[in-house]
């Protein structure tokens, strides 16, 4: 008896940060997988994102990526899911998506398809209530319990949703899905596990594929990568003619940036990967087996939020003089009293990120400790004011110019090349909630609707 699989194609590790390779795509699509998915969000964007509602990315990469993904999907007949969209999954990136597929659709004149779709934000006053029924809302990552206080500090929340919506909407019968703020991995998981495939293989499914070819080798982002799932190994191949996908290299993405790289939380529980088993099974595919599920006692679901801190505004310096490369920390330290003079001791926010200072290099040989002959200063105001912002980065820019160093004599017109003017961006954000709420219910936060798409 033939074993039983399902095949998913991932095109791409953030949909939309930069587009698809269209080459290892298609090549994915011709061989039939059952489902082609990608996740849209990070936390790695930072804050400003969510807290500003916006995405980090140009439109028209978005639409191209979903373009050859939904044609594909059609052409096959077979589901697909994106999570996450725009970036953090708010309810105005979830309906931008939902536009775009439903224009895609009319453009390429597509027979009708159902269309689901899900929301993740969360509202204050939610969060009020569990925290006045005695609710505790945990901190992650060293961080207090969530207060009253950090509530009124956030613009936006999301919650981080698991399989629950994904499998609802896939029972209701949604050919494309369009889902909120996810976990990345949940995408692949929610149908694995409503097919019957065991949890802690689903879940691994999802932690491999999540960033597509960044578990291949030799590196290249954006390729196609396909999984697929028995009921006894998960295997992993990819699609780019110069790619494969090595124990090397599946392991080593499967346990990047943790803190304990064999354990990854996932709403309702934790994947083991202490006992994984990894072997190259062709030239270009890796199987792996022995991953565990670990449930949670509780069901909680992760929240994030993001809070507005001010304006902000940005500059840039060049230094090559080696006496105020060597003196970089007194520089700075002028440039920063000149503000205070001006603005004193508070209201306002100047930060200094040093580029090129006292750089390592190192290969065979051993480390050695150079110094660079030219640095690139950014300096970054922030204030309640546009206006404040503005005058905030522009002094702490231009004073580097004027800095008064000891030995210097005379003129210090070589000292330093400075950006005469400072550039506006986006207002300063940071993160006001990384937390996990208690849930009666894990669809409690997540209101799911289905509609049509096509003609």
């Amino acid at each position: 008896m033939e074993k039983r699989t399902l095949r998913f194609l991932c095109p791409n590790g953030h949909l939309g940060f930069a587009p698809i390779k269209t080459g290892s795509f298609y090549r994915g699509v011709e061989t039939k997988p059952d489902f082609i998915l990608a996740d849209s969000g990070s936390c790695d964007i930072g804050p400003v994102p969510l807290g500003a509602d916006i995405s980090t990315s140009p439109r028209q990469w978005q639409e191209h990526d979903l373009e050859h993904m939904l044609l594909a999907s059609r052409r096959l007949g077979v589901p697909m899911i994106i999570g996450s969209a725009g970036d953090t999954g708010t309810n105005s990136r979830v309906d931008l998506y939902v536009q775009i597929i439903k224009e895609l659709a009319e453009k390429h004149r597509l027979p009708k398809f159902k269309l689901g779709y899900f929301y993740s934000e969360v509202s204050k006053d939610y969060l009020r209530q569990k925290i006045k029924e005695g609710k505790v809302i945990q901190g992650l990552d060293g961080r207090p319990d969530l207060t009253l206080e950090d509530i009124e500090k956030t613009d936006r929340i999301v919650a981080v949703a698991g399989i629950h919506p994904y499998v609802r909407l896939l029972d209701m019968g949604a050919e494309v899905i369009i889902g909120g703020r996810s976990s990345d991995i949940v995408i692949f998981a929610a149908p694995a596990i409503r097919a019957g495939f065991p949890e802690a293989l689903s879940y691994y499914l999802g932690k491999v594929l999540e960033c597509a070819s960044f578990c291949a080798e030799p590196y290249g982002g954006k390729e196609t990568i396909i999984g697929t799932i028995s009921d006894e190994d998960v295997k992993v191949t990819a699609m780019h003619p110069d790619q494969r996908c090595t124990v090397a290299s599946v392991a080593g993405h499967a346990m990047y940036e943790r803190a304990n790289p064999f354990y990854e939380f996932v709403p309702g529980g934790m994947l083991d990967m202490t006992e994984c088993r990894y072997e190259q099974f062709d030239e270009k595919t890796t199987r792996i087996t022995g991953p565990k599920f670990i449930p949670a006692q509780e069901m909680r679901v992760k929240i994030e939020g993001a809070g507005k801190v001010g304006e902000r505004y940005i500059g840039i310096a060049g230094i090559r003089d080696p006496y105020t490369i060597c003196n970089i920390e007194r520089v700075i330290q002028w440039a920063r009293d000149q503000a205070k003079e001006r603005f004193g001791d508070a209201g306002y926010e100047l930060h200094y990120h040093i580029f090129g200072k006292n750089g390592v290099m190192g290969d065979l040989e051993p480390v050695k400790e150079i110094r660079s002959h030219e640095l690139c200063v950014v300096v970054e105001g922030v204030a309640p004011t546009k206006e404040m912002a503005e005058e905030v980065t522009m002094i702490g820019t231009r004073q580097i110019f004027y800095a008064r160093l000891p030995e210097v004599k005379g003129t210090a017109g070589s000292a330093a090349f400075i950006v005469d003017e400072v550039l506006p961006a986006t207002p300063a954000y940071v993160w006001t909630m990384n937390h996990t709420v208690p849930v009666d219910d894990p669809l409690e936060l997540f209101s799911v609707q289905l509609t049509e798409a096509g003609v």
